[in-house]
């Protein structure tokens, strides 16, 4: 008996060496020729060529330099995900569309994949794209003047966006999820300068499936400067049961962050909003706009203010405040049930609503370091310091700092430490 487990163990042993050596480690060059093997001192020259040979746990590592772009139709699986990724220290630009679709990197059903370390400006669609996949990584890139969109993803489960840089797309958004992709990450990117939203999640229920986006989690974002042409700093279209926390969002020009329904399968219910800073422009709309039967929103701890003379805090419909809880927000004089025709107070609403009984209102100079220079971090004698509600879904701040420093919770994107 012992032989015989002996040898199946040996078997097991071979199976599982022959299958770790059969992943393999692919270099690409601009001095490289797709005739040789993909080794670090005979790369290939395209990145088209690795990718149509790419197996399950490769990794493919592209030399500094301008590419044309790649589309990737192999996925790797959970325990062998393929990895494209600019060599150590060195930064690989896509400067023109791929060969099937008019974008730069493209991965069409190519799922357990990352894309790490690329800089993507100027395509004809989107910087990077993928789509009817899942378990797919968007780390670490940079996405610049696309027309449309820097990242683009639809029908993506269990996705991955994070510490990338999405600016200035012409015509659309920074990032956007969309088609009914459940459970995606957005962390720690910086969103600026695009045309309509930062960052903008949409169901799409025209395009197939239940048009619903759940269990989301957007978190630690920087998001300014979006929205001259429309589109909120964080739109939810059709997205239920997720988790907003600790993004700054300043100087956007159209609302913060929307809660709604147009294209989505059903409204966006269930959601929690949880200490976000969002100092909205001069010209913009409001700080949080909460629509189409949005009900079951949970708002608590965050900064809300807007620069303008009319618009304010919250704009929420009659129909989205059934389940509305919100507490512990610094505030101003300024909320609607009614699309702005009539201002409340935050006495008046909490008269009508029964909520916000630990809010407070308070200026940006109040509240912060600097914000005239987009210091968003709490000065010392903010009120927003130690005035939060303890939240075990908020258990650091946006720079990583453990909640809390004092006494209490800091409301806001930031905890100060050393309170």
């Amino acid at each position: 008996m012992s032989s015989a487990v002996s040898r199946l163990g040996a078997a097991f042993l071979l199976a599982v060496t022959a299958s770790a050596a059969q992943a393999a480690t692919y270099y690409v060059a601009t001095n490289g020729n797709d005739g040789n093997p993909g080794t670090l001192s005979r790369p290939w020259k395209t990145i088209q060529h690795a990718a149509d040979r790419v197996a399950p746990g490769d990794t493919i590592r592209v030399r500094a330099g301008n590419y044309a772009g790649a589309n990737f139709e192999t996925s790797g699986t959970a325990s062998r995900p393929i990895v494209l990724q600019a060599y150590p220290g060195e930064i690989p630009a896509i400067t023109s569309d791929n060969p099937e679709t008019p974008d730069g990197i493209n991965l069409e059903g190519a799922s357990y994949m990352t894309v790490k370390g690329f800089t993507v400006n100027g395509r004809t669609r989107a910087g990077i794209r993928a789509v009817t996949c899942n378990h797919v990584t968007i780390r670490d890139n940079r996405m610049d003047r696309n027309r449309y969109w820097g990242i683009l993803t639809g029908f993506c489960d269990d996705l991955l966006i994070e510490h990338n840089v999405a600016s200035r797309s012409v015509q659309q958004h920074g990032i956007y999820v969309s088609n009914s992709g459940d459970r995606p990450v957005i962390r720690g990117n910086f969103v600026y300068g695009n045309s309509a939203a930062g960052i903008h999640m949409n169901g799409d229920e025209s395009e197939g499936g239940d048009g619903i986006i759940t269990g989301a989690l957007v978190e630690a974002n920087i998001i300014h400067g979006n929205g001259t042409t429309g589109g909120s700093g964080i739109n939810c279209d059709g997205v239920q049961n997720s988790i907003i926390r600790n993004n700054l969002l300043y100087d956007n020009h159209a609302s913060g962050i929307s809660l709604y329904q147009i294209d989505g399968g059903g409204p966006s219910s269930g959601n929690r909003v949880l200490n976000n800073t969002v100092i909205v422009a001069s010209n913009g709309r409001w700080a949080l706009n909460i629509q189409d039967g949005a009900r079951n929103t949970t708002l608590d701890n965050n900064i809300l203010y807007n620069l303008g003379s009319y618009r304010g805090v919250l704009d929420i419909s009659t129909d989205s405040l059934p389940g509305l809880a919100s507490d512990y927000n610094a505030v101003m004089n300024r909320f609607t049930t009614d699309g702005g025709d009539s201002i409340l107070t935050l006495a008046q609403w909490r008269q009508r609503t029964g909520l916000d009984a630990h809010s407070f209102t308070a200026t940006p100079a109040q509240l912060f370091v600097d914000a005239s220079h987009n210091d968003y971090h709490l000065s010392p004698a903010s009120p927003a310091v130690d005035h939060g509600a303890t939240l075990a879904d908020v258990p650091t701040d946006l720079d990583g700092v453990t909640r809390p420093q004092g006494a209490a919770y800091d409301v806001g994107a930031y905890e100060r430490a050393g309170n």
